[in-house]
């Protein structure tokens, strides 16, 4: 049975007085490499709905 996301809830802290550092810019990278990855996934998902 197909799960279907009807809503999806983003929640983000953001600290306007604080400046980015180096360690700041690895982790946005890691985060950039997960939504890619999760985008591919469901990018996949969508082609094979399409071939039924």
């Amino acid at each position: 049975m197909p799960i279907e996301i009807k809503e999806l809830h983003i929640k983000i802290n953001v600290n306007e007085g604080s400046k980015p550092s180096a360690a700041t810019s690895t982790q946005k990278s890691k985060d950039e490499d997960v939504v890619a990855e999760c985008v591919a996934q469901v990018m996949k998902i969508i082609e094979r709905k399409k071939e039924r």
